[in-house]
């Protein structure tokens, strides 16, 4: 899913780790290359001779012979991509999460972009001068500043010591933190970049907590934990690394088992805690996907667990939606969301009162976005 513009975090981190994973050697002479594109920007008929992070590889068969089917990726988003014979025929394998430059040209297919590729050559990181952060996609806002700001959040809702205490060993736990600050929120479908997860669980917590101020009955110290620890599991579900592809455990278990099972040494710990709040905790966390289809154990059963699962449900979409309309793209209506399925349209802006359109310039600036009303 494309991108309007790159995602880099303000700070060096990312690029350290990159380069710590992805050394460069002392002596190897540099290759010059034309820099990997701002994705959201090409347009049918350009010219591509650029590094791309290969996130996906399938091999098909057409009438005019076997092919390649590619997802290609930098820090300004994806691009899917297709290697036609006889060029297809060069390779038996095309491994992913691996550095490629790519040569072709860009096409359009189903009125999204896609890129022929005429030639694709392996590299390793290190045979190009290459900041390795240009490749990786990541929020807009650092990693930190998020998880600062659900501590804060932390602070000013939880009243309850024993949530209180639960959600601080959680966040205080190095390895969860760390994990944290460079998960992406999904492998494609939304927040599909570094910090993805903690831009998602923050607006999910944020939504719920907006949720409680107009329905004060509900349990507000449940929903916060529950929108905490609800899509943990992705930090393990996904490697995180350049194709951000699924761990065996992700595949086996699913990060919603993946979030109980990493909290469950919390839990067990927590003995002033009462047994029936964390039954119910657990089951607002496994029933919020809300559908079996979806791959929920259970759909929601107190007024909570539909309370996370909606948020859950309009965070995403909303990102999903953002995403597709960021694309630059010709008139109102934006390409085909296969997510969504559906294409979207792009409707004139109210002004905000200050000369702005609504949510656009007032974000530039810090403020807050437009909020959209809930609907049962």
């Amino acid at each position: 899913m494309a991108m309007k513009s790159a995602r880099l975090y303000p700070q060096a981190g990312l690029s350290a780790r990159l380069e710590a994973r992805y050394p460069k050697p002392m002596t190897m002479a540099r290759q010059p290359m034309q820099k990997s594109p701002d994705i959201s920007a090409l347009a049918p008929g350009e010219r591509i001779e650029a590094p791309f992070v290969i996130v996906e590889a399938k091999h098909g068969q057409s009438r005019n012979g076997p092919y390649w089917g590619l997802t290609l990726q930098n820090a300004t988003g994806r691009i899917e991509a297709k290697m036609w014979s006889p060029q297809s025929l060069a390779f038996e394998d095309i491994p992913t999460g691996r550095l490629a430059l790519v040569f072709g040209q860009v096409g359009s297919f189903r009125d999204q972009n896609q890129i022929t590729v005429e030639r694709l050559e392996l590299v390793e990181p290190a045979d190009l001068d290459l900041d390795m952060a240009e490749f990786v996609p990541a929020s807009q806002r650092s990693p930190e500043d998020m998880l600062a700001e659900i501590h804060e959040l932390c602070r000013a809702h939880l009243v309850h010591k024993p949530w209180k205490d639960l959600c601080r060993r959680i966040l205080a736990d190095k390895d969860i933190r760390n994990r944290l600050l460079a998960a992406a929120g999904a492998k494609t479908v939304h927040h599909a970049y570094l910090g993805g997860l903690l831009e998602h669980t923050l607006s999910v917590i944020r939504l719920c907590m907006a949720v409680c101020d107009q329905y004060p009955y509900l349990d507000r110290q449940v929903i916060f934990t529950a929108a905490l620890v609800h899509d943990l599991g992705k930090a393990w579900e996904l490697s995180g690394e350049l194709d951000n592809e699924y761990t065996d455990e992700g595949r086996l278990l699913g990060h919603i088992v993946l979030s109980l099972e990493k909290i469950a040494p919390f839990l067990d710990k927590a003995e002033d805690l009462d047994p029936a709040l964390i039954m119910h905790l657990k089951h607002i966390v496994v029933s919020h996907h809300g559908e079996y289809e979806f791959g929920s154990p259970r759909r929601p059963k107190t007024p909570e667990a539909f309370v996370l699962h909606h948020a859950d449900n309009l965070d995403a979409k909303l990102n999903m939606i953002r995403e597709t309309q960021g694309q630059d793209q010709e008139g109102a209506w934006s390409a085909y969301n296969r997510y969504l399925e559906r294409f979207l349209y792009n409707p004139r802006r109210s002004p905000d009162g200050q000369g702005n359109k609504c949510g656009q310039e007032s974000e530039k600036k810090g403020g807050h976005q437009c909020l959209l009303p809930l609907k049962a």
